[in-house]
């Protein structure tokens, strides 16, 4: 099977895929989630017109004198509006956030007035209509507060809560199984290793960047390079949308996990990327279930899983596509590259537009520069040698 270039893999990975059902959530539980419904205002805000400041409710027609005296007939607090109306030459006292009188068109702030039992000067003539917030400023009744695909932050669900909604519909999330190969494999913290195991430590990022990304791991453990070992784990797949598994896919005599999924109804739709790293990759489908092989070198793995499970979890979520590449400036001048895209593993340095320095080592299993990089340096097949200064594109690895 011929080496399928990088954005034809993800057009065939994304291809036909469904945004997911939506659930309802209480607010408390609906940050990070993803909207899947519009979010209609039941009530308008502000519900009356209030005031933005301390002060006094007054007429504007009656601030215009330098020697204008009110006479202050009551008080408005927020919760406790004033009942009467202010008439001419009257004032009411008001704070912030309580209901305007009828009446008064405008707030004098405490400062710009002086006050002696119930006489109130005015010491500065305030515009007409200041400090008062309109009814509806925020919004309406009936108006559209939020659309689908908003992931919830903060000041959206303050929002929500502001136009009376206690609870939301948001997409669910999507189940992402993650399977680890080899019997050279033991978890982390199981103590001394072997002289020929070494930690599964990949599933734990991914996983890290599924929930990142909106979705739920789910970590299936090891197994190992036996079929039936690769069997009973696949049955606790079940129910996923996304099978991801580590390592074992290629087609060498311990690679089973191509054929053990084929002979359980994979269609196989690629296998082997023009990429670097992450060239050893696969992607079918397994009934409902969208499956990805990704390479086992912890490099190969995480880069692999950026450029195309990430936009898989988002597209599943009825969200926009995640960030793709910007333009940065070249730090230090970089190799010509050979038949394959290629992803540098690069942290970024002060400058506008951003400097960018490749990691001295682009080792596949050097886990520590996957830590020290914030982007990947994104190269086409056959780019050319560039010298620093040059400009070229990167992908935030921090989506």
């Amino acid at each position: 099977m011929a080496l399928v270039p990088v954005e034809e893999a993800l057009a065939r990975i994304l291809g036909g895929v469904t945004v997911l059902g939506a659930e309802s959530v209480g607010l408390l539980d609906a940050p990070g989630r993803v909207l899947a419904e519009d979010v209609v205002a039941k009530l308008t805000q502000p519900p009356f017109n209030s005031s933005a400041m301390d002060g006094y409710a007054v007429r504007a027609a009656d601030t215009g004198d330098p020697h204008a005296s009110l006479t202050v007939i009551g008080e408005s607090q927020a919760g406790h509006r004033f009942a009467g109306s202010v008439g001419a030459g009257e004032a009411v006292r008001i704070f912030t956030g309580a209901a305007v009188p009828k009446g008064a068109d405008t707030v004098v702030i405490q400062e710009n007035a002086e006050r002696s039992g119930d006489r109130l000067h005015i010491l500065e003539a305030p515009k007409p209509g200041a400090n008062i917030r309109a009814a509806g400023g925020a919004f309406t009744a009936g108006d559209t507060a939020l659309t689908p695909g908003r992931v919830l932050d903060p000041g959206a669900i303050t929002l929500a809560a502001a136009a009376g909604h206690a609870g939301l519909a948001v997409r669910r999330k999507p189940l992402v199984a993650i399977l680890a190969t080899g019997d050279e494999l033991v978890e982390p913290g199981t103590g001394p290793l072997g002289p020929d195991q070494i930690v599964s430590s990949n599933p734990y990022g991914l996983a890290a960047l599924v929930e990142r990304a909106g979705g739920t791991a789910k970590l299936l453990g090891i197994a190992g390079d036996t079929r039936d070992a690769i069997v009973e784990k696949l049955a606790e797949a079940a129910g996923a949308d996304v099978l991801v598994t580590i390592g074992g896919a290629s087609v060498g005599d311990r690679d089973l996990v191509q054929p053990v999924l084929k002979e359980h109804g994979l269609e196989l739709n690629f296998w082997k990327v023009a990429m670097r790293p992450g060239k050893p990759m696969l992607f079918g489908r397994l009934d409902r279930m969208r499956v990805l092989g990704l390479p086992g070198n912890p490099n190969s793995c995480l880069v692999t899983a950026r450029v195309f499970l990430v936009p898989l979890i988002y597209r599943l979520l009825g969200r926009a596509d995640p960030p793709q590449a910007a333009t940065a400036i070249l730090a230090a001048g970089l190799e010509a590259t050979g038949p394959r895209q290629h992803y540098l593993l690069a942290v970024t340095e002060p400058g506008s537009p951003p400097r960018v320095r490749a990691l001295p080592s682009q080792d596949s299993g050097r886990i520590s520069s996957l830590a020290a990089a914030s982007v990947l340096i994104v190269r086409p097949p056959e780019a050319p040698a560039l010298p620093a200064g040059s400009a070229v594109d990167i992908l935030p690895i921090d989506f």
